[in-house]
């Protein structure tokens, strides 16, 4: 395991602090606030912590009300809404500086069987001969604002691979579509809870730019505001982060300052495990 995946790891294990009652520390990866998908992530964990063990995550719909400031810890408490014949309701509050800073709502469900049926996978080239989002990065480094460079080239706890490259520090005109190759650097823990953790903290990679790009945008450049509104996930089918996952990521609109995206994760043989939707702010600031 690479000392970049044990740290993630770490960071979504949470200390309890109560029953109920948990608490996190933060990361900062060179952005203007917390990273969404680490919030995320660390509810998913703290909601676990109060299910019957043989329930797991199916889905989740959260919200983000403020900025997390990634100097500071986050306090999570949960909530249980119901626990019924099949299924488990939780909510969780993210706090910081005695705010609410993010809820979720999360349900959850022992495996059972039923009708079956999904989507098809796109057709896009495969993993093996695509270069890393951290190899790109290298590349770009003389471009990378200082105060973020050492960041953004750090050792990544997940390996990311783009099928087609979009730059974030300069955008350019381009159909509303991503996929990315995602899978852990390293080899993950056999639980398969921690893995559903992590697809929620990798889920908001590539996600909200997406509806950029018809505007010839990059989220990085200059004056542009881009920030989480909303965040909901579902988990369709078991999974493995040892192995390659695609994100396939599609904009059906944007309007009133705000951009919709939707997603799903496809197992390299084409099994579909997860579907992602967020909506967010999109502002070009004078």
């Amino acid at each position: 395991m690479s000392q970049a995946l044990q740290n993630l790891l770490n960071l979504l294990n949470l200390e309890k602090l109560e029953e109920g009652l948990f608490r996190g520390q933060s990361e900062d990866l060179g952005l203007r606030q917390v990273f969404g998908g680490q919030v995320v992530g660390q509810a998913l964990y703290a909601a676990k912590q109060m299910v019957p063990a043989e329930r797991i995550i199916h889905s989740f719909h959260s919200y983000f009300l403020r900025p997390g400031d990634s100097q500071k810890p986050i306090i999570y408490d949960v909530e249980t809404l119901r626990d019924g014949h099949s299924f488990s309701a939780r909510r969780v509050s993210a706090i910081q500086n005695g705010q609410p800073i993010f809820y979720m709502t999360a349900s959850f469900q022992a495996p059972e069987s039923g009708y079956e049926h999904q989507t098809s996978m796109p057709k896009v080239p495969g993993p093996d001969n695509l270069p890393s989002e951290t190899d790109i990065a290298r590349q770009l480094a003389p471009y990378i604002p200082e105060k973020a460079r050492e960041k953004f080239l750090a050792e990544k706890p997940l390996e990311i691979r783009p099928v087609k490259f979009h730059n974030p520090l300069k955008g350019h005109v381009d159909q509303p579509t991503r996929q990315v190759w995602i899978r852990a650097n390293g080899a993950m823990p056999e639980d398969k809870r921690i893995h559903q953790y992590l697809l929620g903290y990798a889920s908001d990679f590539n996600f909200l730019p997406v509806a950029l790009q018809p505007h010839g945008k990059g989220f990085l450049e200059p004056g542009m505001q881009v920030a989480t509104i909303d965040h909901s996930m579902w988990f369709h089918r078991p999974f493995d982060l040892n192995q390659w996952l695609l994100y396939s990521v599609e904009s059906t609109s944007a309007s009133s300052a705000r951009g919709f995206v939707r997603g799903e994760f496809f197992t390299e043989q084409g099994t579909l495990v997860a579907s992602t939707v967020q909506e967010g702010v999109m502002r070009q600031r004078s």
